[in-house]
């Protein structure tokens, strides 16, 4: 049973940083990709950054691209997210998610169809 848990969420003012983290286990194999989605009240599931497990290539949505850093831990199972000079439209739920397959794809997707396992989510909140 796949499992990912999201951590590190919380409250902080525009300007601040905040770093996410995201636990995963029970994988027999690494899968292709991770990547970090977003949620604000009333707005559509936002995919915002991927990475390939492989070799660390990530990929970023515009939105959040020279501020935020997607980063892994192969030892520890576990990805980041390290958010820098957070805006009030940052705020949003987060999620981790991970592809099911684990065979080399050339690129990681920010579509959440894509992506079969999903953590619950940590909350972010930005205040101007």
């Amino acid at each position: 049973q796949v499992q990912l848990a999201e951590s590190g969420g919380g409250s902080v003012q525009a300007g601040g940083s905040l770093r996410l983290s995201c636990a995963a286990s029970g994988y027999t194999y690494s899968p292709a990709c991770m990547g970090w989605f977003r949620q604000a009240s009333g707005k559509e599931r936002e995919g915002i950054a991927a990475i390939r497990t492989g070799d660390s290539s990530t990929w970023y949505a515009n939105s959040v691209k020279g501020r935020f850093t997607f980063s892994q831990d192969n030892a520890k199972n576990t990805v980041y997210l390290q958010m820098n000079d957070l805006k009030h439209e940052d705020t949003a739920m987060y999620y981790c998610a991970a592809y099911s397959r684990s065979s080399w794809v050339a690129f990681c997707s920010l579509r959440h169809y894509e992506y079969n396992y999903w953590g619950q989510g940590t909350q972010v909140t930005v205040s101007s």
